[in-house]
């Protein structure tokens, strides 16, 4: 069983800071890609920022030079820090991974709630 945790959600006032962690345990052979979405009410669900397994990573236009993705492979853990936030940031952030154990598959976590007040 492989399960999918985050952690790190929370209040923040805009232009402040907040760092997510996402860990992921079970029976895992390996993780590839590993990365971040969030769903703002009335919203659909999008992605936020992703990283491979060597490290390469990808960010949405709206988070580039504010977010950065980062991940601990030896702790099978990603974490997204995010810097000068906005009230749009305001969202249920959802880890994702595609895990090996042995067959791939993309396993989500449950959802940190973010809220940026003006």
């Amino acid at each position: 069983q492989v399960q999918l945790v985050e952690s790190g959600g929370g209040l923040a006032q805009a232009g402040g800071s907040l760092r997510l962690s996402c860990e992921a345990s079970g029976s895992i052979f390996s993780i590839n890609a590993m990365g971040w979405y969030r769903q703002a009410p009335g919203k659909q669900r999008e992605l936020v920022a992703v990283i491979t397994s060597g490290g390469s990573t990808n960010y949405a236009d709206s988070v580039k030079g504010r977010f950065t993705i980062s991940r601990d492979n030896a702790k099978n853990t990603v974490y997204l820090q995010m810097n000068s936030l906005k009230p749009d940031d305001t969202a249920v952030y959802y880890c994702n991974a595609h895990i090996v154990i042995p067959v791939g598959k993309y396993y989500w976590g449950k959802g940190t709630l973010v809220t940026v007040s003006s």
